[in-house]
């Protein structure tokens, strides 16, 4: 009797404990992260205001003619630039457009003997020169390809010397004409951005009064090349 009484006992905790050993078995729910959206790039924007400095090297070709049409010759001035620059931008989708005012002092300097008159020697110097210009360029993100073109003013003073170390004329003159260029600019730091640019300048022919020796006819065309730093005022990023 005891023996029985034993084994009923040994049943029932058997089939009490088979149920928490099932549970243990259940399936657990699989915990898993949210998927995570890719970061949209971020996108430069071009528009505001900026302002930078410039420098570089430029070269001006010069031909000189008697006011009665005897040509003296010709000759470069090379030299270099520094100067500055304000403007703003505006971007439209990938296209950015732009004025811009630029003023440089400058060193062109050379000289040719007179064609005309052997014993004169014919100097021209540009010591300054203003650029106000329109803008259109292509932004690849944080690279701007552009061109622009405008207005151009320089500051010249035109001499003529007996040689050899004889008396000297000479002869200040601001001279307008047009410019037209081309350049690229890479953002490289919230606000900042650094470029090259070429500009031509070619300023129309004009009379050049000497007060003791006449006038003549002088035609200049001037061809730079310029590093560029800029910063844009309230720099951020907007797309």
């Amino acid at each position: 009797m005891k023996n029985l009484l034993l084994l009923t006992a040994s049943i029932v905790a058997i089939n009490t404990a088979v149920p928490a050993f099932g549970a243990d078995l259940a399936p657990q729910p699989v915990i898993t992260k949210a998927p995570q959206l890719p970061v949209a790039p971020v996108i430069y924007d071009w528009t505001g205001y900026y302002l930078g400095v410039n420098g570089g090297w430029g070269s001006s070709h010069n031909c000189w003619d008697l006011a009665g049409g005897t040509p003296e010759g010709c000759h470069g001035t090379t030299g270099g630039t520094i100067g500055g620059q304000i403007g703003y931008r505006w971007q439209i989708f990938n296209i950015v457009y732009g004025v811009e005012g630029q003023g440089n002092w400058a060193d062109f300097s050379g000289s040719n003997v007179s064609a005309a008159f052997q014993s004169n020697i014919n100097r021209t110097r540009t010591d300054a020169f203003g650029l106000l210009t329109g803008q259109i360029g292509y932004a690849f993100n944080t690279v701007l390809l552009y061109a622009k073109a405008g207005a151009a003013v320089t500051s010249n003073t035109y001499q003529i010397n007996s040689t050899p170390n004889g008396p000297e004329v000479k002869s200040d003159n601001v001279r307008w004409g047009g410019a037209v260029g081309a350049g690229v600019e890479v953002n490289f730091a919230p606000g900042w951005s650094a470029g090259v640019e070429y500009d031509h300048l070619f300023m129309p022919e004009s009379n050049v009064t000497f007060s003791a020796a006449g006038s003549d006819r002088i035609h200049q065309d001037v061809e730079m090349v310029t590093l560029r730093l800029n910063y844009k005022l309230f720099p951020g990023v907007a797309k």
